[in-house]
């Protein structure tokens, strides 16, 4: 049962999971700060606007540490071990230098011909249907990030099955219990293909995670090994999965705007960052919890580890920050979005997100010159929760 005045999310129906956007603008006409009843059943309070949300995601009264939050969030509490992500500082630098010292610009940028490599080949398999169609998300957007990302951390091809339903459930299934249940299956997984990194490292990144350590000999913990290699597993194959396929709906539902990019397509970078900023990957940040009362456009947020969910996805649609948000236009300077985040905890695998979309949207274009969507764009089904925002399949055609 919802206290009064609390605004159900749940209750929005359908509707708002497939376009949250108009829910969030009536939102911000009435202030940065608004208590709600999550879909998972818990209270908590909800920020939008640009400002605000900025604001938020870098106030250090706003904690990322489960131990910060108020025993009655304990049931949507994810079963994953210590990282950079649910960390504050000082554990969230040290936690963060360990890992960029191994997830390099040059460790990213070396794996460009190999996204290449398996996009065209997910294309070959995609363009060999008889009959001209195919569900996007299955062909292109999830098979190309979770192998992108195995094969970066060194997983073995054989787990990945397990790793989507595992990633899927962890994000979206609406059951707290399946949720967490998935999340300790993953990490027991984990700890196995830890142990075996190792007995037998390789060049990958998950065995280069446990071998780092800084210049004062200090290295991850085997708990926080987990934890690291759980959040790069599944933040970095969900985020890009999403970006491919919102920004392949957008440009489709958008003629105008495919025209132009297919005829210029210079402009792929530039698109990349509208997609990001129009419907980008992430609907909400990560839960962030009080440890102090904040005060945020005249709302105080009681301390006591009280949620506070900011919402990113309407923040790049903020009208006093992106003039005409809700119109989708490439060549629009859309920097200053934060669909990755913003302040210490930015998104650390930005750039391949960014390269894998970029690789997958051009050979898309260019090997299907009449790609187009093969239901209507409102029966095209999205995935639950307010974490991740994208469609569960993508169907399209091509001549």
């Amino acid at each position: 049962m919802t206290t009064p005045g609390i605004l159900d999310l749940a209750a929005l129906g359908e509707h708002f999971v497939r376009d949250p956007y108009p829910v969030y603008a009536a939102l911000g006409e009435r202030g940065p700060v608004h208590r709600v009843r999550l879909p998972e059943g818990v209270e908590g309070w909800l920020v939008v606007g640009y400002e605000a949300a900025r604001a938020a995601l870098a106030d250090p009264r706003l904690a990322k540490s489960w131990e910060r939050a108020a025993p009655t969030l304990s049931l949507v509490r994810p079963a994953s071990g210590p990282n950079m992500l649910n960390s504050d500082p000082p554990d969230h630098g040290r936690l963060r230098k360990l890992v960029v010292r191994e997830f390099t610009p040059r460790r990213v940028e070396g794996l460009a011909p190999r996204v290449e490599e398996i996009t065209e080949a997910l294309l070959d398999a995609m363009l060999a249907h008889p009959d001209g169609r195919a569900d996007l998300v299955e062909a292109l957007s999830f098979p190309l990030s979770m192998s992108v990302i195995c094969e970066l951390l060194g997983v073995p091809s054989l787990d990945r099955t397990a790793f989507r339903t595992w990633s899927t459930d962890v994000f979206s299934h609406p059951d707290p219990v399946v949720r967490k249940t998935a999340s300790q299956e993953m990490g027991g997984y984990l700890a196995r293909l830890l142990d075996d990194k190792r007995r037998a490292p390789g060049d990958d990144l998950m065995s280069a995670l446990v071998r780092t350590s800084d210049d004062d000999g200090d290295r991850l913990s085997p708990e926080e090994l987990i934890g690291t290699a759980w959040l790069l597993l599944v933040a970095g194959h969900e985020t890009t999965a999403n970006l491919i396929a919102n920004g392949v709906l957008a440009l489709l539902t958008h003629p105008d705007q495919l025209a132009v990019l297919r005829e210029d397509m210079t402009l792929i970078d530039a698109a990349v960052e509208e997609m990001l900023r129009y419907d980008g990957p992430v609907e909400a940040a990560t839960f962030r919890f009080t440890t102090e009362p904040v005060g945020i456009g005249g709302t105080v947020i009681p301390g006591g580890g009280e949620l506070v969910l900011v919402v990113v996805a309407d923040a790049n649609r903020d009208p006093a920050r992106f003039p005409d948000p809700d119109r989708f236009d490439i060549r629009r300077p859309a920097h200053g979005h934060i669909a990755f985040g913003h302040g210490i905890h930015h998104c650390l695998g930005a750039p391949l997100a960014r390269m894998e979309a970029r690789i997958a949207v051009r050979a898309l274009l260019r090997r299907c010159p009449g790609l187009g969507l093969d239901v209507h764009p409102a029966a095209v089904t999205w995935r639950p929760g307010m974490l991740v925002h994208g469609p569960r399949r993508l169907p399209v055609r091509w001549v």
